[in-house]
């Protein structure tokens, strides 16, 4: 039985190197890699991208650019509509003239096989325009304070927090966007809670907050996105006790007008509202500037392509060719919305996500700190009131 075995099993390599071998040969004589470098499929043909700037479209320079990239060996070029400074030509974005160019561009990319790839949106990345209303859109969570000493009656107008500026800063913002901006709001909660003896502060809180949230990539020295030890070793009750808060909420009357029995002592009273965090289209056309929609929200997204791809859908119908061009695709690009911290379904969907109501710990993300004494090493924590977890 040892002999047989070792009879066979050289004969196994045999056969296999043989195999291997002659498979190659036949590689060989086709000229496989030969073949397929001088004429690539289509699988593996490059693109470019194909920007459109401002106006600046014509249905003969389609279709000469179209063709050079056939001659070139180009199997698909991203269409995408910018606006870098070169002045504005004569059809406006998204008018009928706009559109009917567009659609003579899929038609003869379909014709000459080349795949046209749409951007999600006007400008680099993004997924807006000016048909995104400012409930529709990107939004933070913000707060002012107003420090009351107790026992009155308190009948009064709390301060509007203001909007935090955009991560490109205002002059990202046409004057029209930035009256938009200013004048939407909604309310969110109207907090109160007896006021520390000394008030600290988090850290780097716009970071943690997601108020401002470079891309890794972008510079040195990005903040980690946790919330730190909180500081009651060192001062006296410099933190929020979360069964001291009061929601006032219930009382508000709205439009900033609050009425409240204010108890013995010293309380901060927070207004929390939500709005617009500033992220508009760049650099789109001046007739595709608008804000970003919300990208926690499915239905503020579904908006947002049916009024800009699905429009464009209706308008050329794109179609499956033999030869793969058309029409395939869409283009999401590098993410430069800056950040976002809240929207309208966030409170529902973080309870569901998460087993508790948050509404007691939104002063975190006005930067207070919070006192909880069953938690490790004194950290800053929250228990869910079911389950019971620490989650730290």
């Amino acid at each position: 039985m040892k002999s047989k075995s070792l009879i066979i099993y050289p004969a196994g390599i045999f056969i296999t190197a043989f195999c291997f071998l002659s498979a190659c040969r036949n590689l060989s004589s086709d000229d496989y890699l030969k073949r397929g470098f001088i004429n690539p499929p289509d699988s593996a043909k490059p693109g470019v991208y194909w920007y459109f700037m401002d106006g600046n479209i014509d249905k003969k320079a389609i279709t000469e650019d179209l063709e050079s990239m056939k001659k070139a060996g180009i199997g698909y070029s991203l269409f995408i509509k910018v606006n870098v400074g070169i002045p504005r030509g004569n059809v406006d974005f998204m008018s009928e003239e706009w559109m009917d160019l567009f659609a003579h561009a899929v038609r003869e990319a379909e014709r000459l096989g080349i795949r046209i790839i749409l951007g999600s949106g006007p400008g680099w990345a993004g997924s807006g325009g000016p048909w995104v209303r400012p409930e529709q859109s990107m939004m933070h969570l913000v707060a002012a304070d107003t420090i009351v000493n107790g026992p009155f009656s308190f009948d009064a107008s709390l301060p509007l927090p203001r909007p935090k500026l955009p991560y490109f800063g205002e002059n990202s913002l046409t004057p029209e966007l930035k009256d938009i901006r200013d004048k939407w709001y909604e309310d969110v909660r109207i907090l109160a809670f007896p006021a520390p003896e000394k008030k600290t502060e988090i850290e780097n809180l716009d970071d943690k907050a997601f108020y401002y949230r470079a891309p890794y990539t972008s510079r040195p020295g990005v903040v980690p996105f946790f919330l730190p030890r909180d500081s009651t070793e060192d001062t006296k009750e410099p933190a929020v006790k979360k069964e001291k808060i009061i929601d006032l909420t219930p009382v508000y009357q709205g439009n900033g007008r609050l009425t409240w029995n204010v108890p013995p002592g010293r309380w901060v009273i927070i207004r929390f509202v939500k709005r617009n965090n500033g992220a508009v289209t760049r650099p789109a056309p001046l007739p595709g500037l608008g804000f970003e929609s919300d990208k926690f929200d499915t239905a503020a997204l579904g908006e947002h392509f049916r009024s800009y791809i699905g429009k464009l859908i209706r308008k050329v119908g794109p179609r499956k060719t033999s030869g793969g061009g058309g029409w395939t695709l869409l283009h999401i690009d590098s993410w430069e919305m800056g950040a976002q911290n809240w929207s309208h379904r966030f409170l529902d969907e973080f309870i569901k996500r998460r087993d508790y109501d948050p509404v007691l710990y939104l002063p975190v993300l006005a930067g207070r700190f919070y006192y909880n004494p069953d938690c490790l090493f004194n950290r800053l924590c929250i228990r869910s009131a079911d389950s019971r977890e620490k989650i730290h």
